[in-house]
């Protein structure tokens, strides 16, 4: 997913993505959050739960 994300052409150029540390992804995607965003991790609700598991 992340290769076709980046528009990568094969799964192998994306390796260093998929084995980052999951600290250094949340500090990077802090950083792009706007400012009128509440901090903290998203937590769907129960009706989209329900859509994903429809999938």
């Amino acid at each position: 997913m992340i290769a076709l994300w980046l528009g990568h052409a094969g799964v192998r150029s994306t390796d260093a993505y998929v084995h980052a540390d999951i600290i250094i992804k949340e500090k990077t995607l802090a950083l792009t959050t706007p400012t009128s965003a509440s901090p903290g991790r998203y937590h769907p609700t129960d009706k989209v739960l329900a859509f994903l598991e429809s999938l």
